[in-house]
């Protein structure tokens, strides 16, 4: 058919519609020159005159297409390279593994070098037809619908309603309709619903077809011996191409917003299923588990906000905060000097703020708020099972086995291990590591992490400590006639104390971020080592060597804080020394050591994720806007799709890992230690909300399109968040017996109040103990410069934190019978927290079924489904055959034989 073109009438065009500009005028690109143009009707076109075509001017053409220059056949991956010179190895090697390509049935097209932006790179665009789809989708069992699903959905889903407020009504949703699905046979292929064979496979899986084939074809002749040179990767690794990756579906410029890219980025978490379509199951179930962890955390938010607003509305009936502050208790008390030499005597009343501060945090509430921590993580970890089974069937993954990844073994592994022997699956030879030589290895890494754990355990506990110790003497020497002490507004909360575990704590975070650095290159080495033999078994190695150092360099500091500081210093007189140097084990900030625990937290992690979100969105984007910046001078029509691709930066295999990680160490702070802060989990909330965003903005923009890779879980991560939520039961315990000043107040409110009274009256002069000045050792003794104005010969007495007899008695110095009672209670109440949260978990745990009951209903009518349709179309097919060989013959018609209904076997339900 003919149509009037409003730019070129003459002409007939055989066109492809691209886009629909109004009501009546419709773009259509040319199938042979790609010029578009605008037209008043919708027709199919014949033919286009290549005299026209040849004639356009090369300006004129738009380049930014995902399809080959007819217009017609799409780009499922492209390869690069730079031919540097003729008769090089490399290109020898590029031209038979290009001939072989074509031999599967590929096909390809070349962009010369003369079109690419810089003038030195060839593109190599590659399309799988239908019979090359249809023949691996038949070899990897690619599950493809073959009836509408009719088991009407379950509205009454048990807790359903708690991601009711993450759910957009299906009147903007539009869900896409639910089928029945059965693995590809490309010999049965009326079988299944095929409406269109060019959209019948996503972009996901026809990319990941592709690069099977890709991963899997030879770049030596057929005549060579060494057939295990094979493969885009091992090509990729001697620079024979210098990249390999598939298309974004539109520019990154696009301005559509009905678009994939376009709704994935405004719509990041609603649309699960175009992640699985436009990624692959691998990246999408991540987003998944981000957004259902997202979910979850509104609540903890709700409950640790509430804790705090507690902590506020209580403020005013903090006795002990009112006693330390008042003149005539806090204002007499005098206390030992905190280091020797350059710490004089102060007074009690001196850390009346961080007295206050501390109550925020340290009160029944904080108590509460761990134990509800301990529940919900149980009740996340559970409903996220559930979560991921019900994604596991609608995503066609439900008799997806790791076994079929096991099978694929990594090129490196084959290149390192020369030894052959027979894999009695297969039955054929494939390389192997003797077991002499893989248990070397597996034992030298597990001594290289040994190692690297404990350096780092050990810079945790030295460098804070010398640090605080040191600076802390140099901030009360400096800060005791500062100018911050006439600032009205902050002046007051300006302490040696605060600075010293503010700068502590800064500096505690950018050894971190250069220790990450570091921890990541040395657990690659380590995995490489080992030769892991499949790519699952090299990422679950790397998963549990990058998160034991992970975990040891963002928590070694709050662990040290949590539960070592201020627990062995001893005490006037007899203070315990580091190692046996001259400084002393650190003690606690005068307001207790939870809110130093609490300072260190928050600023770990809200650098992190601050640091984080920057590194992740600005970096690539710095990197993209400097590497395009000489092909943005030219228009977007003569910039092509696969040169904006190229210059994006490459998705690697270490990218969903890393995100992963940031999440993963992101849980183990709202959990392991979120008695000392209730607000973590709020933070984290704001945090994720922001972090969909930008994963979202970053793999559709910023990066090149990943590889389609299926995977039905979160791999090795369920095991370790499974750990965490273990260990943070206990954790927390210890934080609220140890850390918190709790147990001892309760014990002194029920056991040791004077007047009998439930109150806490009296409880600061109870909690200290007195040591006689003239007792100090004349080289702990503070210089007489140091000490404050107010401090004369006739102050005899200092106190300290701890539970000990006073001077003069016969057990002078040595621990109360209430400090015996207060560990007592300490002990007990771990044990009965633990044990109380460890037995809600099981119960919770036991309480809800890993699968979803509708979902195992699903799972069986599908199976039924399978057998009982591909019974009756055999039993068709059997028909029309006996029918055609009847009509050859000339006997008599024979009678079919009565072929009963299939029926399956009842195991099958």
């Amino acid at each position: 058919m003919e149509v009037k073109c409003s730019l070129f009438p003459p002409y007939r065009h055989n066109v492809v519609l691209v886009d629909r500009a109004d009501s009546q005028k419709y773009s259509l690109r040319c199938g042979k020159c790609s010029f578009v143009v605008l037209i008043y009707s919708v027709h199919c076109l014949q033919s286009c005159k290549k005299s026209y075509c040849t004639d356009i001017d090369k300006q004129q053409q738009s380049k930014d297409s995902v399809f080959f220059r007819d217009g017609v056949r799409r780009i499922d991956f492209v390869l690069s390279y730079v031919d540097e010179k003729e008769g090089d190895r490399k290109q020898e090697k590029r031209k038979i593994y290009e001939a072989n390509l074509v031999k599967v049935g590929l096909e390809l097209e070349t962009e010369d070098k003369s079109e690419s932006d810089d003038g030195k790179t060839y593109f190599v665009k590659i399309h799988a037809p239908w019979e090359v789809l249809a023949t691996y989708a038949d070899v990897l069992k690619i599950k493809v619908p073959f009836k509408a699903n009719d088991i009407p959905d379950n509205k009454e889903i048990p807790m359903n309603w708690l991601s009711t407020p993450f759910r957009l009504p299906e009147h903007i949703m539009h869900p896409e309709p639910d089928y029945f699905t059965a693995p590809f046979n490309k010999s049965k292929s009326d079988f299944y619903l095929i409406d269109d064979k060019d959209t019948f496979f996503p972009p996901s899986t026809r990319n990941r077809i592709v690069y099977y084939i890709l991963s899997r074809c030879s770049y030596v002749r057929d005549e060579c011996v060494d057939r295990d040179k094979k493969g885009i990767k091992r090509l990729l690794n001697n620079g024979a191409y210098t990249a390999a990756f598939p298309l974004h579906d539109v520019s990154k410029t696009s301005k559509d917003n009905t678009h994939t890219q376009y709704i994935l980025i405004s719509y990041s978490y609603f649309y699960l299923s175009l992640y699985r379509k436009y990624y692959g199951e691998k990246i999408g179930i991540y987003f998944a588990w981000l957004g259902f962890y997202t979910e979850m955390l509104l609540f903890a938010a709700v409950v640790g906000t509430l804790c705090f607003v507690y902590g506020l509305l209580t403020y005013d009936e903090n006795e002990w905060s009112k006693e330390i502050c008042r003149e005539d208790i806090g204002g007499k008390i005098v206390m030992c000097p905190l280091c020797d030499k350059k710490c004089g005597y102060w007074k009690l009343n001196s850390t009346c703020n961080s007295s206050w501060q501390s109550h925020l945090f340290d009160n029944v509430g904080t108590v509460f708020f761990a134990i509800f921590m301990g529940i919900w993580v149980t009740l996340f970890l559970e409903f996220w099972k559930r979560r991921q089974a019900r994604l596991e069937y609608e995503w066609d993954l439900v008799d997806f086995e790791e076994e079929q990844q096991q099978l694929q073994l990594r090129p490196e592994y084959e290149t390192k291990c020369t030894n052959r022997k027979l894999n009695r699956i297969t039955q054929e030879m494939e390389p192997y590591l003797p077991i002499t030589s893989k248990c070397a290895r597996t034992c030298l890494s597990g001594a290289t992490v040994i190692f690297w754990v404990s350096i780092t355990s050990f810079i945790y506990l030295i460098n804070p400590n010398s640090y605080r110790l040191a600076v802390y003497a140099a901030f009360a020497s400096i800060m005791k006639d500062s100018p911050t002490s006439q600032l009205h507004v902050v002046g007051p909360y300006i302490t040696p104390q605060l600075a010293t575990s503010v700068t502590a704590s800064c500096i505690n975070f950018i050894i971190i971020m250069i220790l990450n650095l570091m921890y990541e290159r040395v657990a690659i080495w380590i995995t490489d080592m080992e030769i892991p033999k499949t790519h699952l078994e090299y990422e679950n190695k790397l998963t549990v060597k990058m998160f034991l150092f992970q975990f040891v360099n963002y928590y070694s500091s709050c662990f040290y804080v949590a539960f070592f500081k201020g627990k062995f210093v001893g005490y006037p007189g007899n203070y315990a020394y580091m190692f046996g140097s001259k400084l002393r084990n650190e003690e606690c900030d005068p307001g207790g050591c939870l809110i130093e625990l609490t300072t260190q937290l928050v600023i770990v992690m809200t650098g992190k994720q601050v640091w984080g979100n920057i590194q992740e969105a600005l970096v690539p984007w710095l990197m993209n806007w400097w590497g395009s910046r000489k092909a943005r001078c030219h228009p977007e029509s003569l910039y092509s799709r696969w040169e904006q691709d190229h210059d994006l930066q490459p998705f690697g295999q270490l990218g969903l890992f890393q995100e992963y990680l940031e999440m993963v160490i992101q849980f183990g702070f709202i959990t392991l230690f979120v008695a000392s802060f209730p607000l973590a989990p709020l933070l984290a909330l704001f945090n994720n909300i922001i972090e969909v965003r930008v994963d979202a903005w970053k793999l559709t923009t910023q990066f090149r399109r990943p590889v389609a890779a299926k995977a039905h879980s979160i791999g090795a991560w369920e095991e370790i968040l499974n750990g965490m939520a273990v260990l943070s039961v206990v954790t927390n315990a210890f934080i609220v017996a140890f850390t918190s000043d709790m147990i001892p107040r309760l014990v002194y409110m029920y056991a040791y109040q004077p007047d009998g009274q439930m109150n806490m009256k009296g409880y600061i002069d109870n909690s200290l103990s007195m040591f006689n000045i003239s007792a100090i050792p004349l080289d702990n003794r503070p210089d007489d410069e140091e000490n404050p104005p107010w401090f004369n010969s006739s102050i005899t007495i200092c106190r300290y934190r701890d539970y000990r007899y006073p001077p003069g008695h016969e057990k002078e110095y040595h621990h109360t019978m209430q400090f015996w009672h207060i560990l007592a209670a300490k002990l007990a109440f771990i044990i009965i927290m633990e044990h109380v949260v460890f037995v809600v978990k099981f119960f919770v745990a036991w309480m809800i079924p890993d699968v979803p009951s509708d979902v195992k209903a699903r799972v069986k009518r599908e199976r039924y489904l399978v057998q009982e349709y591909l019974h009756n179309y055999e039993v068709e097919k059997l028909k029309i055959q006996l029918s055609k060989n009847c009509d050859d013959c000339t006997c008599t018609p024979m009678i079919y034989p009565s072929l009963p209904k299939h029926e399956v076997l009842s195991e099958c339900l």
